[in-house]
């Protein structure tokens, strides 16, 4: 998908500006564990601003996303606001810093794209404190579903197995002599 604003009113006029406001629904903003919904759209309240070197596009990109919880998988809806800033110029290159300028437009896609995804927590919580789902039986461990009995740790599991006999152990001078 492109945005595409037609720029060629501030290339006729250098340090010209002018502000830009748009509200898209874009697809394929996601990652493992956010999206963008592609039915709520994206907002950009921007400055475009003509400069020697082509147009520089500065402001704030803005939208909500759902998140999963990376412990107790539930949803969480999450408001972001991001400050951008890059230039769009005419010799800009596959892999250069600068966004092209082509034809006299900019397309604001990449750009948006650019912004969010990077923006998006790699393992969300739904709260600091979140105890998450119990990895036997799958219960949500924050209202107390789950009930399995407490995990054994593995190096101790061979003490289980030891007969303990209740008797008479020898009195202590009798072990030091010996006997």
């Amino acid at each position: 998908m492109t945005i595409a604003l037609d720029v060629r009113d501030l290339l006729s006029a250098p340090g010209s500006s002018r502000r830009a406001s748009l509200a898209e629904c874009l697809d394929g903003l996601s990652t493992e564990v956010a999206r963008v919904p592609e039915d709520r759209p994206v907002k950009a309240d921007l400055l475009l601003e003509s400069v020697v070197e082509g147009v520089l596009v500065s402001g704030i990109v803005s939208g909500d996303m759902v998140l999963t919880c990376a412990r107790c998988l539930k949803p969480i809806e999450w408001a972001f606001g991001l400050e951008v800033r890059e230039l769009f110029a005419p010799e800009a290159s596959v892999g250069s810093d600068e966004y092209p300028l082509e034809e006299g437009s900019i397309d604001l896609d990449p750009l948006i794209r650019d912004a969010v995804i990077p923006a998006m927590p790699y393992a969300p919580l739904c709260r600091p404190g979140c105890l998450g789902l119990c990895e036997r039986c799958g219960g949500d461990r924050n209202v107390g579903e789950c009930s399995c009995p407490p995990p054994v740790d593995p190096r101790w599991a061979p003490l289980a197995q030891v007969e303990v006999r209740a008797g008479r152990s020898p009195a202590p001078s009798a072990r030091r002599q010996g006997r």
